[in-house]
């Protein structure tokens, strides 16, 4: 009996993707969770396996198709229906032998040819099916608290009665979609739903935020975000390229996440001393099969500072007006990759060394650019940090990775001069000793002497960029302060 395979659930908020490879081809024979499908969805590029096996009869879609969650990939037959048919075959009586050619074109196909469910012959022409054409929801069937982008005409009094929340009827949503709405801070009964029966998809929870913000801006009178509608081509060649399903997610959650009220703190860390651990110890760790960078320690100070600081380790969930506190580390490192800017997650990073954590980065960024990487692997991120050091830059403004609070950014470090005061001399007029010293000695102990001077030093810039609703600046500034102060002087995170 032919039997249609669907594209299944493929992680949280992932409802869709686009085909990269098909995988078998008509006339195969497959197993089941037998891999048919190569996806590339907004996270990562999986194999999608078959729930059914049987020999494939249809192939539905191709490659460069954008498919979503519950749509038809392939028609397969499990061999039932040919069993059943050859068996009505032997049944059936052979045909007369004087019978005429010109009858026998006219007799019926062999009974293999048909199914279970078609319908026989008929001298007259068989209408549609009468349940086939309202196959379509009824607008009016749907929950009348839910939004109608295009009304027809004002709701009736009994029609606002039974728009109360608490009288209608379950909203159709999967706990990850009301879980997704609850931290965009979206009445989940107020979305429309695009599925089957008016079930709502992560799709339609970000839609309905778009709309939101659309309206509310067009109202305000501003610039619409998005290009207005008009024809470039007027002023020269163009080139039009479908947006990767990376980038088109990248657009989608950032258009989301900026609603947060932003704000960004600026500081920046003399991290020569730093430096210098980092090159004594960079083959230590390479032996372990990572790489001492400075990403990798930012990371170990990070999940120490939200230790120490746990409002930075919240996410807000508006609905129900409640601040949730996270019991677990996972720094999110964003690796820059030719499909995207991709985020895997370092779980526990607080409880991990900086050897581990550098061997993880490098691991994860290696599968990041092979296009390896898992959904599990980015996602339950609590904070994120960015190095932009590599390409350059003095600062920035990151966006917060929602449904996180803060994000940290890392520009490029630089040698500069440094006014600050100046070692004193030991007895035998040696500088070694008190300058290896100096980072313990006070300031106040060191003005009396009088004596201050430029020194190179090695400045990384850090921006911190956080959600004003969870976090106050001065939080924010005593936060980074502390980043600032553990990578200066980075045996402060094991005191």
């Amino acid at each position: 009996m032919p039997t249609e395979f669907t594209l299944p659930e493929l992680g949280e908020n992932v409802a869709a993707g686009d085909v990269i490879r098909v995988l078998v081809k008509q006339g195969d024979t497959i197993q089941k969770d037998q891999p048919v499908l190569e996806l590339e969805t907004d996270k990562a590029t999986i194999e999608v396996p078959s729930s059914v096996s049987g020999t494939v009869s249809a192939i539905n879609v191709k490659a460069g198709d954008k498919v979503k969650v519950g749509q038809a990939i392939l028609t397969v037959d499990d061999g039932a229906a040919q069993a059943q048919g050859a068996q009505k075959a032997e049944e059936k009586p052979a045909a007369p032998a004087t019978a005429k050619p010109a009858e026998q074109a006219a007799a019926p196909q062999p009974a293999e040819a048909q199914t279970e469910w078609d319908v026989p012959a008929s001298p007259r022409p068989i209408e549609p099916r009468a349940e086939a054409e309202p196959a379509a929801p009824k607008p009016e069937k749907r929950p009348a608290n839910i939004l109608d982008m295009r009304p027809t005409r004002p709701p009736q009094p009994a029609e606002a009665a039974a728009s109360e929340p608490a009288a209608g009827p379950a909203v159709p949503a999967a706990p990850s979609v009301r879980r997704l709405a609850r931290e965009l801070g979206v009445d989940i009964a107020r979305v429309p739903g695009t599925g089957p029966g008016g079930r709502i998809a992560p799709e339609d929870v970000k839609a309905f935020v778009r709309s939101g913000v659309a309206r509310s801006t067009t109202a305000a009178g501003a610039a619409p975000s998005t290009a207005p509608a008009t024809s470039f081509e007027k002023w020269g060649e163009i080139e039009r390229k479908p947006m990767s399903a990376v980038r088109r997610k990248t657009a989608e959650h950032l258009s989301i996440a900026w609603q947060a009220p932003h704000v960004t703190q600026h500081d920046r860390a003399d991290v020569t001393a730093l430096e210098e651990l980092r090159r004594k110890y960079a083959p230590r760790v390479e032996k372990a099969g990572g790489k001492l960078t400075v990403t990798a320690i930012a990371a170990k100070i990070a999940a120490e500072a939200l230790r120490r600081f746990p409002q930075f380790n919240t996410a807000l969930d508006m609905a129900a007006g409640e601040i949730i506190y996270r019991k677990y580390v996972h720094i999110g490192i964003a690796v820059d990759t030719e499909r995207g800017l991709l985020v895997p997650v370092i779980r526990d990073a607080d409880r991990k060394t900086i050897t581990e954590i550098s061997a993880e980065v490098a691991q994860l960024s290696e599968k990041a650019r092979a296009r390896k990487l898992t959904l599990e692997e980015m996602e339950g991120g609590s904070f994120t940090i960015t190095n932009l050091g590599g390409i350059g830059g003095t600062a920035f403004t990151p966006i917060i990775n929602a449904p996180e609070v803060a994000i940290l950014g890392l520009s490029r470090s630089a040698i500069e001069p440094v006014w600050r005061p100046r070692p004193a001399r030991g007895a035998a007029g040696e500088r070694g000793a008190a300058a290896s010293a100096e980072s313990e000695r006070s300031l106040a102990s060191l003005e009396s002497d009088g004596e201050f001077e430029f020194a190179p030093r090695l400045i990384l810039p850090l921006s911190l960029s956080y959600d004003h609703r969870a976090i106050d600046g001065a939080d924010a500034a005593r936060f980074l302060r502390w980043i600032v102060e553990a990578m200066e002087n980075p045996l402060t995170i094991f005191l």
